[in-house]
């Protein structure tokens, strides 16, 4: 049963980070995708940021420059380090995880295993 646990969200003001965490339990695939969606109220969710078993990177444009996506493989945790975080950056921060598309889908219809969500808010 894999299971991803999310943390770090929180309320900052534009211009300040955040680093966010996924824990990633019972999850053995050689291969595979990790990837950051959010959801804003009334939005659709949309893809922030993904990773690959080989360390390759993608990122929505939106968020290039001051996001990074790393993972620690020992610990089996996924990160997300948020800086010069905007209003428009508010929402549900989820975290997914699929052993089956490479390269790295943009589409959250293309991952089976996701967490609760952490919510990120960022005031002007």
């Amino acid at each position: 049963q894999v299971q991803l646990v999310e943390s770090g969200g929180g309320s900052v003001q534009a211009g300040g980070s955040l680093r966010l965490s996924c824990a990633a339990f019972g999850y053995s695939y050689s291969t595979y995708c990790m990837a950051w969606f959010r959801q804003a109220p009334g939005k659709e969710r949309e893809f922030v940021s993904a990773i690959d078993n080989d360390g390759s990177t993608t990122y929505a444009d939106s968020v290039k420059g001051r996001f990074t996506i790393s993972q620690d493989n020992a610990k089996n945790t996924l990160y997300l380090q948020m800086n010069s975080l905007k209003p428009e950056d508010t929402a549900m921060y989820y975290c997914a995880a699929d052993g089956r598309i490479l390269p790295c889908s943009w589409s959250w219809t293309e991952y089976k295993y996701w967490g609760q969500g952490t919510q990120v808010t960022v005031s002007s």
